[in-house]
């Protein structure tokens, strides 16, 4: 956390797995309250989990800024973002490569964020899907249209070839795993290359 922070990283990506939404069992709010003492930066947490109104208290105590709920996950979508907001913490949106852009243009207005998932999640380490292209452009335009103000977050299979083309598409940032903490050179050069990758880009509006 701290070579990220160094790095000039704008918050930590924390992904929670239940072993049920996603087969992996990862991080709860214990560890997410130890990066929280670790680190001044912000913590995004995304919750891949089901029901996850069960434990957005948590998480929002341990420290979370953020919080993402699938909306696969989420059969009451808008009560759980208005859960996270009562909390004090952003709300996000989360959503899988399968799921179409439809199924969450209603709560745009009341999100944070809408982070697109680039790849199948529950699995660090997975080719980038170049097909999601079209859909973080589709939210772009969305956005663009209806006058809103989300951030789009993109996570999966980012590195400094596939960068360019989702900030370019409409993504505003950029959530890197495996890029930066698996670089045989160390996360400073892992996150030099990926704002080289992106400096040049311009987004739309």
């Amino acid at each position: 956390m701290r070579a990220a922070e160094r790095a000039g990283a704008a918050m930590i990506h924390i992904d929670v797995m239940d072993g049920r939404f996603v087969p992996e069992i990862t991080m709860g709010p214990v560890v997410v309250r130890a990066v929280r003492r670790a680190t001044a930066l912000p913590l995004d947490v995304h919750l891949m989990v089901v029901e996850p109104e069960r434990q957005v208290r948590a998480f929002a105590e341990a420290g979370a800024a953020r919080l993402a709920a699938h909306v696969e996950a989420s059969p009451h979508l808008y009560q759980t973002i208005q859960q996270i907001r009562a909390l004090g913490v952003e709300p996000a949106v989360a959503l899988n490569p399968a799921t179409p852009l439809e199924e969450i243009e209603w709560v745009l207005p009341v999100v944070t964020a809408v982070l697109v998932m680039t790849v199948e999640p529950g699995s660090g380490g997975q080719p980038f899907i170049p097909e999601m292209l079209a859909k973080i452009r589709g939210l772009a335009d969305l956005r663009r249209s209806r006058g809103l103000g989300f951030e789009i977050a993109v996570d999966g299979g980012l590195g400094p070839d596939t960068a360019s083309s989702v900030v370019q598409a409409g993504a505003s940032v950029l959530v890197a795993g495996t890029a930066v903490f698996g670089a045989p050179d160390g996360v400073d050069a892992a996150m030099a290359r990926l704002r080289a990758a992106v400096r040049p880009v311009r987004r739309p509006s």
